[in-house]
């Protein structure tokens, strides 16, 4: 396993190495965005580590990037910054999960193994919804023949909506199946990934259905 952590402070990046490395993962670290942006667009990783507040290229624009580069493995953000907007703002960048500093090294590993576990799980079969094809096992989703690119969390999250589909699924039944342990996260987390969905795959036709008060349907609606 491969892991890319991406962070300035050099006290809580070598703690960090080491407690993912006695997780046995191979750790490959940058101590700014530029040097981290290289190591995200040349290699493949199992899972990428960034923190928000770093020098010569912010961790928000090395995880567009990223993105932009086709890579999808998990990206968990690291930030001081308490405010929301700065949360939903990695997300919306392409990031699966955040922990805002100080943190808990025992909640640092619980979230990075539950996003290598959810980004290494495949499903059985393919299917279709007018348009929109979803291939569980090669998680792989086309839009009118044409592939779009998703992240881990993203496929993870459309997952559970199209098995489901016609059920109403709320916030906390998505997010305990797309994160193994809570650790009172906001809310907003779900609707920055259906938001981030909507966005991808609804071009010239509806598929989330937003119920209010109870959570999402997925239904296909031309």
């Amino acid at each position: 396993m491969h892991l890319l952590i991406v962070e300035d402070e050099t006290q809580l990046q070598l703690q960090i190495r080491q407690q993912m490395e006695a997780l046995n993962f191979t750790v490959d670290s940058a101590a700014d965005g530029r040097e981290g942006l290289y190591f995200g667009e040349e290699f493949r990783y199992d899972l990428a580590i960034i923190d928000l507040g770093l020098p010569q290229l912010d961790g928000i624009e090395v995880i567009k990037r990223i993105r932009a580069a086709g890579k999808d493995f998990p990206i968990l953000i690291l930030t001081a910054r308490g405010d929301w907007q700065d949360k939903v703002e990695g997300l919306e960048a392409g990031a699966d999960d955040y922990l805002t500093k100080p943190f808990h090294q025992e909640e640092l590993r619980a979230r990075v193994q539950a996003l290598v576990r959810r980004s290494a799980g495949q499903a059985s079969n393919a299917w279709t919804f007018g348009p929109l094809t979803i291939d569980y096992e090669k998680k792989r989703v086309q839009l009118d023949e044409q592939t779009i690119e998703l992240t881990s969390y993203e496929f993870n999250t459309l997952e559970y909506l199209a098995r489901h589909q016609g059920k109403v699924i709320s916030k906390s039944e998505l997010t305990e199946y797309l994160y193994a342990q809570d650790f009172d996260r906001d809310s907003n987390t779900i609707e920055v990934f259906v938001g981030r969905l909507r966005k991808k795959i609804e071009q010239s036709a509806k598929f989330i259905h937003t119920v209010r008060g109870q959570g999402y349907r997925f239904e296909f609606q031309s």
